[in-house]
């Protein structure tokens, strides 16, 4: 979205409105925990004034990804466009403008954090399906025989507002049925088989951890709706354990390029942004090494995924930083933290 307001103050909360709204479509819909923070001069958004960001982190590729970014574009653009209105005063002035958005991208980070090498794993707040009921038929007990029991589930999860479906499927054996859901990645399956049905049971599996329990059946629906309360935040949590094993400080350059070598983002003592010389060399530098460390010789200078790290942001939260701290890079006095990483 855009916005424009009379100042800089006005166009300041916009923007921090939109990314912790941002921050919260990851965290409380998607279950993937974000570093919000300022991006670096260099880094920021070509023209605007500042720019704050979103910061995910892929354990799979050890990369991080910027999720979404809040931009407060001052009045270059105004000034630019002559976008202007007209005061209280009946002056007219330029406005402060605003441009934030989230993406599709969304999506992609979502399945890199919690995907597996059996399919998708989804968050139960967004999964289209929460939860699916799979009958275990045989010759002595026909999908005839079974449907009454697992439609009467189906009814009682419904009826607590669970999105559930019973998959009546007959051309398709319970075994292929398990797989399809997970890749599907459906948080909770309900299997229902002959000793269910004469034990008043079913049995539940959770996708996100694989662990199996079995429930009476008057008590199913409230049991899979406190699931599914655990499963995302325990996908929360655990994504976020997975983030922080990874996250590292560093205060001398001698540790800086071993560190991005384990796929960790690192935390390090700067000079501040407007130094972009020394951000370019700290570019240049931990590509040199990488490439060193790894017997390379050098990489596609078109490659989207390089070996080099990149400032990912300035985070809002900052650790203290003692007085006469040096820039792990220039040696010049710090003032503050930067977050480095390799990136998409």
């Amino acid at each position: 979205g855009h916005t424009a307001h009379e100042s800089h103050a006005d166009a300041d909360v916009m923007v921090m409105q939109a990314l912790d709204l941002y921050r919260q479509v990851y965290e409380d819909l998607l279950a993937i925990p974000v570093i919000p923070g300022y991006k670096t001069e260099k880094e920021k958004f070509a023209g605007g004034h500042q720019t704050t960001t979103v910061e995910a982190y892929i354990p799979m590729s050890g990369r991080a990804i910027q999720g979404a970014t809040s931009h407060n574009l001052g009045q270059n653009f105004g000034k630019m466009f002559d976008i202007t209105y007209q005061d209280a005063e009946g002056k007219s002035q330029i406005a402060w403008q605003t441009s934030w958005g989230l993406t599709t991208r969304t999506l992609g980070v979502m399945i890199m954090v919690h995907g597996d090498d059996t399919g998708l794993v989804l968050p139960p707040r967004i999964a289209p399906l929460q939860a699916v009921i799979v009958p275990i038929v045989s010759k002595k007990m026909t999908m005839a025989d079974v449907t009454p029991h697992c439609k009467e589930i189906l009814q009682s999860l419904l009826d607590v507002g669970i999105r559930a479906k019973f998959d009546d499927r007959d051309t398709y054996n319970p075994g292929w049925k398990y797989n399809h859901w997970e890749q599907k990645g459906v948080p909770v399956r309900i299997e229902v088989g002959p000793r269910d049905i004469e034990a008043k049971q079913a049995r539940m599996v959770v996708r996100s951890t694989g662990d199996k329990t079995d429930h009476a059946t008057a008590d199913l629906a409230q049991v899979v709706k406190d699931r599914l309360a655990f499963i995302q935040t325990d996908m929360l949590e655990r994504a976020r354990a997975v983030r922080d094993s990874h996250l590292v400080r560093v205060t001398e350059w001698k540790d800086f390029v071993p560190e991005i070598e384990k796929h960790n983002l690192v935390l390090t003592p700067w000079c501040g942004g407007e130094h972009q010389d020394w951000e370019e060399w700290v570019k240049e530098k931990s590509r040199e090494e990488s490439l060193a460390a790894r017997g390379e010789e050098g990489e596609d200078e078109r490659t989207a995924t390089s070996v080099a790290a990149k400032t990912l942001c300035i985070p809002f939260k900052q650790p203290d930083l003692p007085e006469g701290t040096k820039c792990f890079a220039s040696g010049l006095p710090a003032k503050c933290w930067v977050l480095w990483g390799r990136s998409y």
